[in-house]
């Protein structure tokens, strides 16, 4: 084993088999697991979400308890709508397959792009928030080392992730539990020191908006709190997050999926509600030194040694949350990649698996993507901010648009409960769409027309892949169609082959018509020269396959199909022939070992695959050069064997 080779098994561990009956249930997660992975983000988004609404309210401070309880009753509502959304695709895709299916494939394109653009952000920005809260608690001749330990970190967890969404989430998980411990206990201490105030709250807070109705007047005074309300739209990224990962999630998929929603729901609406209220309990005014969470826990803990000791390990465990809520763009961006990767809108390789079963590609290009917005912007969060507050809204609301359409198509069908479940979706869908308006109105010049410019691109981009393999496919179903025989004489008395004469090994890929028209090149260019025909396919397990182990067994089942069809094509014309099949993730690794086992039975024979097989479904390869081929040519080399490739085109 080579030192890079030794590096990476150490890094990221031992490989993982994928037809294991126990690997599903060890890298599935529970309830309370998944709860801690994909509702960091929502979570971590609670220290600066309720902080943007309070500020903004400016001196009419009491209004901020009309929106401590919008947000909590907006968090309920998205995550009800959201169960919805777990029901209906029990698979995983969540908002991307949601529009793509009810709203058509366009619409869907619109919503995986701007998920795409979103969990890249989630990763740039809550690691440059979370660095500089760790920052604001070291002398100030550490700043010049920021923006590296930010890069640094994205690498960190980048790494991290390629040991799997289990393992990342374990070593996370004492973060996570200290701040809802710390923070719970804070919130309640808080709210019971002012007890007294709070029987006085509401009546004041009437009195005190009839006052400002009356100088202000009614209008001007719901659009200041409708705009507060929607600055801090931040604070419910994340929830869509179970729906992208329903299909990582243990059994019983959709029970585990409303459970995980139900603690995000509670935790997220606690916080961030608890949160606001102790600003207006606490007259808590802003400090541009500190965040307005620092203000008030300062208050409430005072500054004795214990208070300011507590105060800092708050803080701290603020800032590391905010490295976990980075993390759920590695947990649940890769899963829309690939979903997207199912329908061709992105390069094919984004469903592939690693070895450790991880979206490995999808992986790398967020953590690239995230790392080189981060270099982009210094590391500025008031610059990230901007960019992040617009694309989950259009999520949210296309995904609402797509439920309330489907329940309307199917009243007949579920008479019983479509028109309550409509009305709701309905709902909130009218309120999703109203934060998303307001805030692209009020953020577009200072920032937002940016994300709006990189999702156009982005959608730019999934185009032209799609318009490529639309082409490609038309030209493989074309050879198919040209190239594939019936099988109508099955020979009774098939000839074995004979080890010791020459033999011809074909590698099989997806497409049979490839094969056909590699069988049949050696044919013309050999004739009689070859007496044995070996066909070798490996069967790879990505996104799609490794959903369920009807997934698995159904691609077993193809393969050996398509294999089947070979020998018995040879068969039937008096040629030797016999067949292979291996099953994993990695092609050249697989197609190494199948290698092996047929060149030690055979020890007079040649390789040969069509280039097309390493190509055709790998869109990337016209601007990286694939190394496939060359990599399994050196490998059979040091085995004493040849791989002819056949230049093929369509």
């Amino acid at each position: 084993m080579s030192i890079i080779a030794k590096i990476k098994h150490y890094l990221i561990g031992d490989p993982l088999n994928p037809f294991s009956p126990n690997i599903l249930r060890h890298v599935s997660l529970v309830a309370f697991l998944a709860w801690v992975g994909l509702g960091a983000d929502g979570l971590s988004s609670s220290c600066y979400g309720p902080e943007e609404s309070y500020v903004a309210l400016g001196l009419n401070t009491h209004l901020a308890l009309y929106i401590a309880i919008a947000v909590a009753l907006t968090v309920f509502i998205i995550s009800l709508a959201y169960n919805q959304v777990i029901e209906l695709f029990p698979s995983g895709g969540g908002g991307y397959k949601v529009a793509t299916q009810l709203l058509g494939p366009y619409v869907g394109l619109l919503s995986g792009a701007a998920l795409i653009v979103d969990y890249i952000l989630t990763i740039a920005v809550s690691t440059a928030s979370g660095m500089d809260a760790i920052f604001s608690l070291l002398p100030a001749n550490y700043l010049p080392y920021k923006l590296l330990c930010k890069a640094l970190l994205i690498v960190f967890l980048l790494i991290l992730n390629m040991r799997g969404m289990k393992e990342s989430i374990k070593i996370l998980l004492p973060i996570f539990l200290g701040f809802i411990v710390i923070h719970f206990s804070l919130i309640v201490y808080g709210i019971l020191a002012h007890s007294k105030n709070l029987l006085y709250l509401i009546p004041d807070t009437l009195n005190q908006t009839k006052e400002a109705a009356s100088v202000l007047g009614w209008f001007p005074l719901i659009a200041l709190t409708l705009h507060a309300y929607s600055l801090g739209s931040g604070t419910y990224t994340g929830l869509e997050a179970v729906s992208n990962n329903v299909n990582r999630l243990s059994e019983p998929r959709v029970k585990t999926g409303k459970w995980t929603m139900f603690y995000m729901a509670i935790s997220l609406s606690f916080t961030a509600s608890g949160f606001i209220l102790l600003y207006l309990l606490w007259d808590a005014h802003p400090d541009h030194t500190q965040t307005l969470n620092a203000v008030v826990f300062h208050s409430i803990l005072g500054d004795s040694i214990a208070g300011k000791t507590t105060l800092f390990i708050t803080l701290a465990l603020e800032a590391a949350l905010l490295f976990v809520g980075a993390n759920t763009g590695f947990l649940a961006g890769p899963s829309v990649l690939a979903n997207m990767a199912l329908d061709n809108w992105v390069p094919n390789r984004f469903r592939h698996l690693s070895t450790r079963l991880v979206v490995q590609n999808g992986v790398i290009l967020f953590g690239i993507s995230a790392l080189l917005i981060l270099l982009w912007s210094h590391g500025k969060v008031s610059l990230l901010v901007i960019l992040y507050s617009i694309n989950v809204f259009i999520t949210f609301t296309l995904s609402l648009l797509g439920l309330c359409v489907y329940w309307v198509k199917h009243r007949k069908k579920s008479t019983a409960n479509w028109l309550w479940r409509f009305t709701f979706s309905s709902f909130a869908l009218f309120i999703t769409s109203s934060i998303l308006f307001i805030t692209l109105y009020s953020k577009f010049g200072s920032g937002g027309w940016v994300t709006v410019l990189i999702t156009c691109f982005v959608i730019g981009l999934c185009l032209l892949v799609k318009r490529h393999y639309a082409l490609v496919n038309i030209k493989l179903k074309l050879l198919d169609k040209q190239l594939l025989q019936p099988i109508t004489d099955l020979n009774p008395h098939p000839t074995t082959p004979n080890p010791q004469l020459p033999t011809a090994v074909i590698l099989v890929g997806k497409s049979p018509g490839i094969g056909m028209h590699t069988l049949l090149s050696i044919l013309r260019i050999f004739p009689r020269h070859f007496k044995n025909f070996i066909f070798l396919s490996v069967g790879i397990v990505d996104v799609e396959s490794f959903s369920g182990q009807k997934e698995l067994e159904q691609m077993r089942r193809d393969v050996n199909k398509t294999l089947q069809y070979f020998v018995n094509y040879c068969q039937q014309y008096e040629l030797s022939a016999e067949s292979y099949a291996t099953f994993g993730t990695d092609t050249v690794e697989k197609l190494d070992e199948l290698a092996k086992v047929v060149g030690e039975k055979y020890p007079n024979c040649i390789f040969f695959a069509s280039k097309l097989i390493f190509e055709h479904d790998n869109w990337i390869t016209r601007f990286l050069h694939n190394e496939t081929p060359a990599t399994l040519q050196r490998h059979l080399h040091l085995q004493g064997k040849e791989l002819v490739i056949l230049p093929m085109k369509i």
